[in-house]
């Protein structure tokens, strides 16, 4: 589902350069800078590098931890 709405001019140009750098579309940047803003939000106790990165590391694609028998 998408939905317009209105942003602040300065907002969706540094949006769309960052989209550029981060290969995302100009709707997935703002989408992750308030999926991070919201992270930080509700944990304002870590810092928000920690944020960022967890959150970019839950996006990766991983196989399964396998354990081995010994």
């Amino acid at each position: 589902m998408s939905i317009s709405i209105r942003i602040d001019d300065a907002l969706y140009e540094t949006a769309k350069a960052r989209a550029k750098a981060e290969m995302r579309s100009i709707p997935q940047q703002v989408a992750y800078w308030a999926k991070v803003g919201r992270a930080a939000l509700d944990n304002p106790d870590l810092p928000i590098e920690f944020v960022r990165d967890t959150l970019l590391a839950m996006e990766e694609e991983s196989e399964p931890f396998a354990l081995s028998e010994q």
